[in-house]
């Protein structure tokens, strides 16, 4: 039996300590799946393991790719399937760490599977949404899709300003006649793994300070200089990104730097609640306080063979 223990919360809980801790337990490697972390220009701003984290266990998809790359969730799913059976030849045991709910899904579910969408219809969502923005976009998905959209509007309001994912919602609901959401979870994928989820959390008082706190030292080490090296390529989808586009506004001169980094914290302190929203809905995750002896977290994983 091979086993795939996936750890999972919100920002600034503790998931990668608590990843090599397991990965030297049960001498295995870990696959990240942080949407952010995958790219290589984006270090400090996406809380990147550091040197001496990475050199502690065998890290996986950890600034593979560039901001200049268009790499999606699909891609992601594909490749790290790929490493899994590579891994399990060697290892009954791989870990999977990272906040980004959509890429864990993917590898615990499988992705959905969509029809083939016309150039001509890709082409006039693209052309209409540099006419007409953003706006455009919302109000036709919420149009031909209400509820999806307002599972986004609760769940993931993020990715209602994101161009490139709200193109894709258009194309499919246009170009196959059906909602968006009448493709999702219509098959469950096959997976030679079984999955143990473990969630970490804390009371919320206590995220918010981490988060908080982890701003700050993103600040000291660096942060306002990296974001600054990104500027210039600011329209990218990747640096649509917490931490980047707060400072992005004050290099334009919209905000000052002391607000940015207010807003940096507070929107650091939405997404967090927005992953507990995400995972809280698997029910098969057994959630421990951050501050759990990781023997008792390896007691429950073992408990699960």
């Amino acid at each position: 039996m091979k086993y795939l223990i996936t750890i999972v919360g919100p920002t600034a809980i503790g998931k990668t300590s608590l990843s090599i801790v397991l990965a030297d337990y049960f001498k295995c490697e870990i696959i990240s799946c942080d949407s952010r972390q995958f790219f290589k220009e984006m270090t400090i701003g996406t809380a990147v393991p550091s040197k001496s984290e990475l050199a502690a266990a065998k890290h996986h998809f950890i600034q593979n790719k560039s901001i200049f790359e268009n790499y999606t969730v699909g891609d992601f799913e594909k490749d790290a399937m790929a490493k899994l059976d590579e891994l399990y030849l060697t290892n009954d045991y791989v870990i999977l760490v990272g906040g980004s709910g959509l890429y864990v899904d993917a590898i615990l579910k499988g992705f959905d599977e969509f029809p083939e969408i016309d150039l001509a219809v890709r082409l006039e969502t693209t052309a209409n949404y540099e006419k007409l923005g953003i706006g455009y976009l919302q109000q036709k998905l919420e149009a031909l899709d209400p509820d999806y959209y307002k599972t986004l509007l609760i769940e993931n309001p993020q990715t209602l300003q994101n161009p490139q994912r709200m193109m894709r919602f258009l194309e499919v609901c246009v170009g196959s006649g059906k909602p968006y959401s009448s493709f999702l979870n219509q098959k469950q994928n096959s997976r030679k793994f079984t999955p143990i989820l473990v969630g970490l959390e804390a009371d919320r008082k206590i995220i918010y300070n981490r988060i908080n706190q982890r701003v700050d030292i993103m600040m000291n080490e660096g942060l306002l200089a990296e974001a600054k090296s990104l500027f210039p390529n600011k329209e990218l989808n990747a640096l649509q990104t917490v931490g980047y586009r707060e400072l992005f506004s004050y290099f334009d001169g919209e905000i000052t730097l002391e607000f940015a980094i207010e807003e940096i914290k507070k929107n650091t302190r939405r997404f967090s609640k927005r992953q507990l929203t995400w995972f809280k809905r698997n029910e098969h995750t057994k959630w421990f306080d951050f501050e759990t002896p990781y023997e008792e977290i390896v007691d429950y994983i073992n408990s699960k063979k």
